[in-house]
């Protein structure tokens, strides 16, 4: 028995022009991206002799859409580009890419048209991304989001009317890459006044890529050889997402945290092993969160880290999330060690 396939189907209201694609999920494999490929279905009575464009943009949204202060917008397509496909402009078998068009061709007969977009290099930013309630300025989100339009019209310059139009959101997501052999860690010693030996304190991880949803082993070492006593030591996950195509707004959230009672008096070791586990389920009520995409009503997670190569332009970027953990202790002040990591989906297995 063959598999199914799930086909997303969205028609306009108007029942002139619908798109159908085989997925929304495209990935970004760093060195190449997804194409989009679809089949767009008119009905050429509705149409009324007018032109059908097919648009994919990518859009960073930063706030409501109404939102315009002292001139500064809220919304810019970061990457726009538009293809007639009715009255075609080249025969349409030059225009069919994948098996699925071809089927879906078949299916939906002499109407239907297809479609195919190369998603620039540059493009190679994070996923689709929200922040739940970011600031009171902004408390609907900030986004970057990837959308596919089919829409009627006498030009493609021309405002659109929502009635002949129709919108499908897609994501670009990123799968962690094979993990290295090196173990993440990171130590540092501290010497006190009125103390004559320093604190050492080391702290480390299993792998560099965690799994969401994975737990997070973090083994810390602390040597204090001082003549200090250390207590309050708190071990956190913390996501951090700066957002740079506007204000370069910077947001360091704890999005799993535990505080021990562990002390270490002088001239004593410690050495334990914190397990802890970042989930969006203990994060859902906090503010500054930025969250993976998510298409209708599906479950999502916390931001996948970002991965993108050196030679991407800052201003294409929109938002960059990373992880690291960090160990606190109270040293008569604050003493620090923080770990980066990966938080990141596996790679499906083929098939």
């Amino acid at each position: 028995m063959s598999p199914k396939h799930v086909i997303f189907k969205k028609l306009s209201r108007d029942k002139s022009v619908g798109v159908y694609m085989a997925k929304r999920d495209f990935v970004d494999h760093c060195d190449s991206i997804d194409p989009v490929d679809g089949v767009v279905l008119i009905d050429p009575v509705q149409v009324k002799g007018k032109k059908v464009f097919v648009m994919l943009s990518c859009t960073f949204r930063y706030g409501r859409d109404d939102m315009d202060v002292m001139g500064v917008a809220f919304r810019r397509d970061i990457f726009l580009t538009t293809r007639q496909v009715y009255p075609e402009l080249q025969d349409k078998e030059r225009s069919i890419h994948t098996k699925m068009q071809e089927k879906l061709l078949r299916k939906l007969g002499d109407n239907a048209i297809p479609f195919f977009f190369e998603q620039p290099f540059y493009l190679n930013l994070c996923a689709l991304y929200g922040i739940l309630n970011s600031q009171p300025l902004c408390s609907q989100r900030c986004a970057v989001e990837f959308e596919v339009k089919a829409f009627c019209a006498e030009n493609q310059d021309e405002k659109i009317e929502k009635r002949s139009s129709v919108r499908l959101a897609i994501r670009k997501i990123q799968y962690a890459p094979e993990d290295s052999k090196t173990i993440p860690s990171s130590e540092i010693t501290c010497e006190f006044l009125m103390s004559d030996k320093p604190l050492h304190m080391q702290v480390s991880l299993e792998k560099e890529t965690h799994y969401h949803g994975e737990p997070i082993k973090v083994s810390v070492y602390i040597n204090n050889s001082s003549s200090r006593s250390l207590k309050d030591i708190t071990v956190a996950v913390e996501q951090v997402t700066n957002v740079v195509l506007y204000s370069n707004d910077k947001y360091v959230r704890a999005v799993a945290l535990e505080e021990t009672s562990d002390t270490v008096p002088p001239g004593t070791t410690l050495k334990n092993v914190y397990t802890l586990i970042p989930l969006l389920a203990a994060n859902k009520e906090r503010r500054g969160i930025a969250l993976d995409g998510k298409l209708k009503h599906e479950d999502t997670c916390l931001a996948s880290s970002s991965i993108v190569k050196e030679e991407v332009l800052k201003e294409v970027q929109g938002m960059l999330v990373s992880y690291k953990v960090v160990v606190r202790l109270n040293a008569s002040g604050e003493v620090a060690v923080e770990v980066p990591f990966r938080l990141m989906h596996p790679k499906p297995e083929p098939g």
